[in-house]
């Protein structure tokens, strides 16, 4: 009952976080389209590039460059996706959480499924060549963890949350397309806002939601953490063997 008395006192601000979160989730379906249909390959010959995604040594790297920033993104997302995909669907989902929390967890759930979608879109409509170079779909494995565990669940979800909005900051430097680099910007805003969703529910009324763990007291900004401080932590749910032999 305690935890109950709560959340039902911060639930007007998660109500307000909830109706922007709907509205910035569902404008990325626009964007995926819009993006899918755009492809710097002007002509049908083949771009030999060691760079670009695709098979190399016998196991699928992320490539570098946009394309390698966009299909680290894509990879992120498709563990993003999974995660809240088998959180709503768990057998005792509605006994676990409370009405406020299975409606953040349901918005999260379809946004990341929104996210993950758009980058497979803007990939297949912008590499060369995608029946090779198109990240393919993951395998994920999440050991012990209780589906069905409150506490479990959200403190997974803050660590992926948290995760992806600093390995979106650290990726943007190396983006070098402004259209590309807008569309991520727009992805992190709404991921730093399921993040702070997530911290208030774990720690109602407090200063979570913007702790000092995840941002920087000297410039007030979210963490940024480059890809090879990113990937080996999303390894640890990631099942599918790849590489990332050309991000920094």
């Amino acid at each position: 009952m305690k935890n109950e008395v709560k959340i039902h006192e911060v639930e007007p601000s998660l109500s307000s976080r909830r109706s922007f979160l709907k509205l910035s989730g569902l404008t990325l379906v626009t964007a995926g389209l819009v993006m899918a249909g755009c492809s710097d390959n002007d002509n049908d010959d083949p771009i030999v590039d060691n760079s670009l995604p695709g098979i190399k040594n016998g196991i699928f790297d992320l490539g570098s460059g946009d394309f390698g920033v966009l299909t680290y993104a894509y990879a992120l997302e498709q563990l993003e996706a999974d995660f809240y995909t088998k959180v709503v669907n768990a057998s005792s989902f509605n006994a676990t959480f409370n009405e406020i929390e299975k409606q953040v967890l349901t918005d999260l759930y379809h946004h990341e499924v929104i996210h993950r979608d758009f980058f497979k879109a803007a990939l297949s409509g912008a590499l060369p060549d995608p029946n090779t170079q198109l990240l393919p779909s993951l395998a994920f494995s999440y050991g012990s963890l209780n589906f069905n565990s409150r506490t479990e669940v959200l403190a997974t979800a803050k660590a992926l949350e948290d995760t992806g909005v600093a390995a979106y900051n650290g990726a943007g430097r190396l983006i070098k397309s402004p259209d590309y680099l807008l569309l991520a910007g727009k992805i992190v805003s709404v991921e730093a806002r399921h993040a702070s969703a997530i911290r208030s529910l774990i720690n109602p009324n407090s200063s979570d939601f913007a702790g000092d763990d995840i941002v920087n007291t000297s410039n007030g900004l979210d963490d940024a953490k480059l890809p090879s401080k990113i990937l080996p932590i999303a390894a640890g749910f990631i099942s599918t063997k790849f590489t990332a032999t050309y991000l920094p």
